[in-house]
């Protein structure tokens, strides 16, 4: 009796110590159970791994995209991560020298990223000027860059630097599918080696599994020599270049899909407008049972959310067939329960400068 009561209470001090600890009996801990985009999924999963099931899809065909900026990692921190890293470059990197269109951009940046509001143009006219910051870096050079950006403390909260701003959530709903032989992708608009740096590590997705935006590399002694003749050595290296290959957005993702994965997905997972077209691939004219969730960006407690749009974000998304994960309503936890929204951005502090283009 005495071992059983000393049993009960080890069990029942863990429950409070670790009240988000995952179980081998429970794969989603850190969603509330009642969430019906959690209930949808489960039974989805479950019916397409039954062999006995009519709606039973061979694992070869079990892919499921994601997208990265809001559905798998934070979007509020204050903008996107690409988008800080861009203004990293520009306004603090000593050890680049932007010209005067380039300082002007990143200004123009920073002065806009608190409110989102960004002209119309802004996610082209972004890309060209990446594409141009970065370009002659290495890509361990370039990879170091981003790593050293992602030690730093998330702005905005507490407990998290942005190597950690990921939703701890949807990396069991990564988990989940990876069990039940789903293979996962991530196919997202920002950059491609941006996107690898940072899911290195934080979900089991190999960078053979990522898409993204592209910009041309090419080998550093290669010059002007077209590489259909241009013969890589043990001298060379790629670096990145200044030419833009494509913005992985809207319909582009679902090019990129077709030409890189070669199946149709029958999961696709998102937050935008901008995944409208990923998930409208995946659930129309699909052979096998498919669905998509987007998920609502609704907790303004514990993230940067607009709990006011929630019900009409909600509205929008369902008309439109899709599973609605609610970041308020269905998580138990977002980032973790170390982790506090504070409410203040040192954004416009940490990015003033006084720099001096170089003409």
């Amino acid at each position: 009796m005495k071992k059983n009561m000393i049993v009960f209470f080890c069990i029942a001090l863990m429950l409070c110590v670790f009240p988000f600890a995952a179980s081998a009996d429970d794969p989603f801990s850190l969603w509330n159970r009642e969430s019906p985009a959690l209930q949808t999924l489960i039974e989805y999963v479950e019916t397409v791994t039954d062999k006995s099931s009519p709606e039973y899809i061979p694992p070869v065909d079990r892919i499921a995209v994601f997208d990265m900026d809001g559905t798998l990692m934070a979007e509020l921190a204050p903008t996107y991560l690409e988008v800080m890293l861009l203004a990293d470059r520009i306004l603090l990197d000593p050890s680049y020298h932007p010209d005067s269109e380039m300082l002007a951009f990143g200004r123009m940046t920073r002065e806009h990223a608190l409110d989102k509001s960004f002209p119309s143009d802004y996610d082209y006219e972004f890309s060209f000027h990446q594409a141009k910051a970065f370009a002659g870096m290495t890509l361990n050079e370039y990879a170091a860059f981003i790593n050293q950006f992602l030690l730093q403390p998330a702005d905005g909260f507490e407990g998290m630097t942005y190597a950690e701003a990921y939703y701890l959530p949807m990396e069991e709903v990564v988990e989940y599918l990876h069990d039940n032989d789903f293979k996962c992708y991530v196919v997202s608009g920002s950059d491609r080696f941006i996107v690898r740096t940072f899911i290195e590590g934080m979900v089991d997705i190999p960078a053979e599994n990522i898409i993204g935006s592209d910009t041309a590399l090419e080998a550093r002694e290669q010059g002007d020599t077209d590489g259909i003749e241009y013969v890589f050595t043990g001298n060379d290296t790629l670096v990145r270049t200044d030419r833009l290959i494509i913005k992985d957005l809207k319909t582009n993702k679902v090019l990129q899909i077709a030409q890189e994965i070669g199946r149709q997905p029958v999961l696709s997972f998102g937050n935008s407008s901008g995944d409208a077209s990923m998930h409208n691939y995946t659930i129309y004219n699909n052979r096998y049972k498919s669905a998509a969730f987007q998920l609502i960006a609704d907790d303004d407690v514990r993230d940067y959310g607009n709990s006011e749009k929630g019900p009409e974000l909600r509205k929008k998304w369902e008309d439109m067939g899709y599973n609605v994960i609610s970041m308020h309503d269905d998580w138990k936890t977002i980032y973790g329960e170390n982790v506090v929204r504070t409410g203040v951005f040192h954004w416009l502090d940490d990015y003033a400068e006084n720099r001096i283009p170089e003409e």
